[in-house]
């Protein structure tokens, strides 16, 4: 407890300072302590995303590959979740424990061949004892047999716009070739978030009781710091500490996501210190401060020091950019749902649709509109954006191109790193 108060004691200072001093100082006013901060290890990387609006908040690395290690499992659940929304899965189905679903390395709950449990007590394994046995016999479940499983969720991946991502397993043991990103952490928890908030709750759950044996969720932040509402921690050597954690304040909510911090405390204070911090420069923003998250922190330079006014980020100009979600169904349900058009909107030299984000308000759509005609005015227009969809889920859509001009303006937005589909006249 000292030690979190003397942490958001000295974020506070720097946020002062920040405000009242001049940028740039002499090198021996300018060092302060190296408050544990991972930044110079060579597996951190590191991503703060404004979960409402998906604008990135601050970015270290945020595109390298790293291994996900258990956060995979995000997906995994993810992917139940949907079979459950569907109805192809039911809370109270039995997931059958298949010889290659024991033999898994732990974490594990140790069932053996032959055994079984059900899909909510299955979902709860994963959630907080981070259960690879589990894990692995949901995916078979799901897509009968493990690397059947570990292909669709790397499609699903590529749908929601994880363009970095790909899985082979279901857990996320240790293989080389099962990689993600921050960026792409940050917007697989930013669908669960979006796409099935009645299971989000899942994320949050302290412990979990199974035949009379009570397991504690590894996220040290849950219960810990205000706010903190998930999502999943990961370990593996070759990763490093992994946390994706979401928590909210009022009527803002960030996501965070830190992979390879070389302890579990240091990487659960340098997440409690970017939250922090974040939520800091949102309330700074909504009094007409510009700030961004870099320059309230102290970071260490490439020899060590921790040098007032360096703000690099790590991966270009972040500031305003957003993480934006692709669509939740797979492509061809896409194409097939009509689109709702304006009788305003001019159809110009074609009938091709370009898709820039989906989203649960109509008011988030049409905010995500006007930014896209901002920022890529060459390729849309505002009398060609239009929200279509229902309830839960609506569209943010530019009409009236042809297929060249439309895959042009996706382009666009891919290059800076926003999801984006085109999607074919129907």
């Amino acid at each position: 407890m000292f030690e979190r108060a003397r942490r958001l004691f000295v974020s506070l200072l720097i946020a002062g300072a920040t405000t009242l001093a001049p940028v740039v100082t002499t090198t021996a006013q300018a060092r302060v302590p190296y408050l544990q901060t991972p930044a110079n290890q060579p597996k951190y990387a590191a991503l703060v995303v404004d979960a409402k609006t998906g604008e990135v908040l601050y970015a270290k690395r945020a595109d390298s590959p790293r291994y996900p290690a258990s956060l995979t499992k995000v997906m995994t659940l993810y992917l139940a979740f949907e079979a459950l929304q569907a109805g192809r899965l039911h809370p109270n189905d039995l997931v059958p424990i298949s010889p290659h679903a024991a033999a898994q390395a732990p974490s594990k709950l140790g069932l053996r061949p032959g055994d079984s449990l059900t899909v909510d007590q299955a979902m709860q394994a994963l959630a907080v004892k981070s259960a690879n046995d589990i894990a692995v016999a949901l995916g078979e479940k799901l897509g009968g047999t493990e690397a059947r499983f570990a292909a669709m969720m790397t499609l699903r991946a590529q749908e929601l716009g994880m363009r970095n991502t790909r899985f082979v397993n279901a857990s996320g043991l240790p293989d080389s070739r099962q990689i993600s990103t921050a960026r792409d952490i940050a917007i697989l928890s930013r669908a669960v978030m979006r796409d099935y908030p009645q299971y989000y709750d899942l994320f949050s759950q302290r412990s979990f009781t199974f035949r009379g044996q009570t397991m504690r969720n590894h996220n040290g932040l849950l219960g810990r710091m205000d706010g903190v509402d998930g999502l999943k921690t990961g370990f593996t050597n070759a990763s490093g500490f992994n946390i994706a954690v979401s928590a909210v304040r009022g009527n803002r909510r960030l996501i965070t996501v830190v992979l390879g911090a070389p302890s579990t405390a240091i990487r659960n204070n340098n997440a409690e210190d970017l939250i922090l911090t974040g939520f800091d420069v949102m309330a700074r923003r909504e009094r007409g401060e510009k700030i961004t998250v870099a320059q309230n922190l102290f970071e260490p330079t490439p020899s060590g020091p921790v040098v007032r006014g360096s703000t690099e980020q790590g991966d270009g100009d972040q500031d305003g950019l957003k993480i934006v979600l692709a669509s939740a169904p797979p492509p061809a349900a896409a194409s097939r749902t009509k689109i709702v058009e304006s009788s305003k909107t001019s159809l110009g030299k074609g009938k091709w649709v370009v898709q820039v984000g989906a989203f649960k308000s109509k008011s988030d759509a049409k905010e995500q509109i006007t930014f896209v005609t901002k920022r890529f005015s060459k390729h849309f227009r505002v009398k060609d954006g239009q929200v279509s969809g229902k309830s839960g889920s609506y569209r943010a859509r530019f009409s009236g191109y042809s297929e060249v001009s439309a895959k042009n303006a996706c382009q666009a937005l891919k290059a800076k790193r926003l999801a984006c589909m085109v999607v074919k006249p129907a």
